[in-house]
């Protein structure tokens, strides 16, 4: 059996058990909110098909194909993705009190770190015969699976909500694929892709019900294990900005198994963040009794007011004695200009999250000034760039006149006469 290493889909509510080779989404004993299945899988399997070389050096996600749930025998869709850097952040270090460090998954090919789902997404599509891939996305998804529905040759059609960003939607377009702005909520959007992968039988890559996605995702955490193996030090927590929640729950997955398998020696705390006005998950985690579905934050990429993977988040968070705070808008700007202006890396609003989570963090004295973090960078910075001109303000204008500098930068008249 070419795929052997998957035993089973389990759900998360119920139990019960699906064949891993057909094509299904959620549970049909359950609703298409709670019944989210786990992909489950031998690792005795998994071991003995891994080359457990764990240098550091990792070219792509697919370093990890036998923890992957692709057949032997598909094709491989790939641009590359994954083997981000994990960067050291002395500045920031600095500024916040705690050693930081960046895994930078902006730098993925078409900058998020969603082409680690949609590689998988675009294999199983092509290698179960699909001609055609949809998802809805508020713009990150639906640039990242159009490049790799472009690279795999399939149709790719993409329901946004009608307030994504144009920046964000311009990248689908250039990548071939069918923009379909939803005049209503990112829900609506996903709602309509749904029903539409039920009566047309479009492959579906939202991440949010596909169970395979989850698994493209978790590749990060085997890359944070393997590069905090060779750092020597295994982080006190890892930190994430929550949406749907699968990213969360991937990467702790994908920690763990390593952990279990005894390639490392622990595990860090998972730390989710999410925006005061999206805030779902956090609120499920901590038995909040009044939870509004109403997404409302400028960072678009975590705009999720129904989460279907919550269960699968709060699991992350729990097993790993980690938690989940709240962020507010001006947080996430003032993080995005922080972590541009003292490591030189330019996120948008979602990937700054981590980072505003961990100043609030250890405002509250959940991280403390002796331990060590890794913030986690989702998204290039280029994807949205109407709140980076709020994080930043505009431009400095002059007249061609060196007098304006001087006066600016209260140059001596003698320094510049001597430049």
């Amino acid at each position: 059996m070419a795929i052997d290493h998957v035993t089973t889909l389990e759900c998360t509510i119920c139990g019960r058990e699906y064949d891993p080779d057909q094509v299904i989404y959620t549970c049909p004993e359950e609703d298409g909110v709670s019944g989210i299945l786990e992909v489950k899988y031998d690792y005795d399997v998994i071991h003995d098909n891994f080359d457990a070389d764990l240098d550091g050096t990792i070219d792509s996600q697919w370093k990890y194909e036998a923890f992957l749930p692709v057949d032997d025998e598909a094709d491989v869709v790939t641009l590359n993705e994954g083997g981000t850097d994990l960067f050291d952040a002395p500045n920031l270090s600095e500024e916040l009190g705690v050693e930081t460090l960046v895994k930078d998954d902006g730098r993925n090919p078409t900058g998020c770190f969603k082409d680690r789902a949609s590689s998988v997404a675009v294999t199983k599509a092509k290698h179960a015969g699909r001609d055609i891939i949809t998802c809805a996305s508020t713009g990150n998804a639906a640039a990242s699976l159009s490049g790799y529905a472009a690279r795999g040759g399939l149709d790719c059609r993409i329901f946004v909500p009608g307030d994504a960003p144009a920046g964000k939607l311009a990248q689908p377009l250039v990548y071939g694929a069918d923009v379909l702005a939803v005049e209503g909520s990112y829900d609506e959007a996903y709602d309509l892709s749904v029903e539409v992968t039920d009566e047309y039988g479009w492959y579906n890559r939202n991440a949010a019900i596909n169970p395979f996605q989850v698994e493209g995702k978790r590749t990060v955490g085997h890359e944070l294990a393997e590069q905090s193996r060779v750092r020597g030090e295994i982080p006190d927590w890892v930190v994430f900005s929550m949406g749907d929640g699968c990213t969360i729950a991937g990467a702790w997955k994908g920690f763990r198994e390593f952990y279990d398998l005894d390639y490392v020696e622990d595990t860090p705390r998972m730390l989710g963040v999410q925006a005061e006005g999206a805030s779902a998950i956090h609120d499920a985690f901590h038995d909040h009794d009044d939870v509004d579905d109403i997404a409302d934050t400028l960072a678009d990429s975590i705009a999720v007011g129904r989460p279907r993977n919550t269960i699968k988040a709060c699991r992350a968070l729990e097993e790993s004695g980690g938690t989940s705070l709240l962020v507010e808008d001006e947080e996430i700007l003032e993080a995005e200009k922080l972590l541009g202006s003292t490591e030189g890396i330019y996120t948008e609003p979602a990937g700054a999250t981590p980072l505003a989570g961990v100043r609030r963090a250890i405002e509250e004295g959940i991280i403390d000034t002796g331990e060590t973090v890794v913030v986690n960078s989702t998204g290039f910075g280029l994807k949205d760039t109407e709140s980076a001109k709020r994080a930043t303000g505009d431009v400095m204008r002059i007249d061609p006149d060196i007098a304006e500098v001087q006066q600016r930068y209260d140059v001596p008249e003698s320094a510049a006469a001597d430049d």
